[in-house]
Order: C-alpha cells, then structure tokens, then sequence
C-alpha cells in the first residue's frame, strides 16, 4: 500500500488488494494480516465488514530487511526475463536495480517497461512481506552507470566466467565490514566482454565468480543475491 492509503487508523484498500486479500489468501472478515507502505512501515490489520477497508491494529517491529544496501546491476536479458529477475531479486532482499544496456544486450526496452517492472516490484514485496519496496531505474548503457558509481564508496562486484576470479563469498567476508553498500553487476547472454570487464576494473568493479558452472543471465543474479542474504543473514 501507499501512505496515501492510509487515514485515522484505516487502509483503504484498492481492488487489486482486495482481490489478493480475499479472493487469492482466502481471507475473510475480520482475519488479519501484515499491511505495508513500502516506506519501512508495517502494522498488523483487520479487515473490515467494509471490503474497501482494513484497520490498523498495532506496528509490528519485527525486521525483514537485509543490513546493508544491495544494488543489482543487471544487462538486460533476452524476452521477459527481466520480469522474472525483478520478482526474484526482490523476494532476496534487493534494495535497488539498475537494468543497464551493455554491449551484448539484445533487447531494446519500450517505455512501458519500466512501470511494468516497479509493479511487479511492489506485488513481489507484499508477497515476501517486504518493508521497503525496491527502486528500479530506468535503463541505460553500462558505460553511463560505471561513470555514475564511479567513486562511490560501495563494495561493487563485476560476476564473470572463465576467468580466474576469487569467489563472491570469499570477497563478502573480507570486505562487508567496511562498507554500508554493496554493487552486484550480472551481465547478459554470452556476458561482459572484455572491454567492459577493464572499464569496470577502472570504476572499482572487482571480478568475482559465482562458482564452477555457467549459469543462464536469469539465474546468474539470483545465486548472487542468494550468497548474499545468506552472508548477511548468517551474521
């Protein structure tokens, strides 16, 4: 929900909620359940004998979110996999993605994506019970992003293959501790070439491998974001 949703102790609901309330959780009048506003709030509520309704019953403290800030930076693949990758990532904790345009990019979005993919953003976090819902920007060629983080004081990680890379979880014990932020940057099918893997060297990328196989550019970010949840978690 938005704080717009929200008026003296109630939620009004819009018809999507409803019909995910009551029609897909089976819910019925007054059962309760965990109302969100994507901003870091979440208060337990009721529904209502309304079913535009719910009341807020109490805040609920409890947190969900990951302890540092993961961005993804992920060259657009192939078709709707996208779409996939934005559902995923966010139920793994992801806080911002960057879809990015490299130099073996094959799909050219349209402009609609872009709110396609904050609404599947929004859907996945109330799914996993989400208190912030993920940022996604709008696209752009790599080589405009490695300018943009270029000095940034973040942990930024380039995924490769067939390189001799020291592996992601290795790196993310040695260097969490001091860094608030962290950077993973998946390339597409057939992955970064050797252009960008130098000039994301020069921006303060360090190659990293996800393991001895070769996964596909749409399970690639979600091993990544995998090993890292389960670091931070495990703390």
């Amino acid at each position: 929900m938005t704080p717009a949703q929200l008026s003296d102790g109630l939620v009004h609901l819009s018809s999507e909620q409803q019909h995910y309330l009551y029609r897909v959780l089976r819910l019925s009048v007054g059962d309760r359940f965990l109302a969100m506003d994507g901003q870091g709030h979440t208060w337990l509520a009721q529904l209502n004998a309304d079913p535009t309704l719910a009341t807020l019953l109490e805040p609920v403290t409890a947190q969900s979110e990951l302890s540092l800030t993961v961005g993804l930076v992920m060259a657009l693949p192939k078709g709707s996999g996208f779409d996939d990758i934005v559902r995923q990532a966010t139920e793994l904790g992801v806080s911002n993605m960057m879809p990015v345009i490299s130099d073996r990019t094959l799909l050219q979005p349209s402009t609609h994506k872009l709110d396609r993919w904050r609404r599947i953003a929004l859907e996945a976090a109330e799914q996993s019970e989400r208190q912030l819902v993920p940022t996604i920007d709008a696209p752009i060629s790599f080589a405009d992003h490695l300018q943009q983080v270029t000095g940034l004081p973040s942990a930024k990680f380039l995924c490769v293959t067939r390189r001799e890379s020291p592996h992601l979880l290795t790196c993310l014990e040695t260097t969490m501790a001091s860094n608030s932020s962290i950077l993973l940057a998946i390339g597409p099918e057939g992955g970064w070439t050797d252009a960008e893997v130098a000039a994301a060297i020069a921006a303060g990328y360090h190659p990293v491998t996800l393991g001895a196989r070769i996964f596909r550019a749409v399970t690639a970010p979600l091993v990544a974001l995998a090993i890292v949840s389960a670091q931070l978690e495990s703390k």
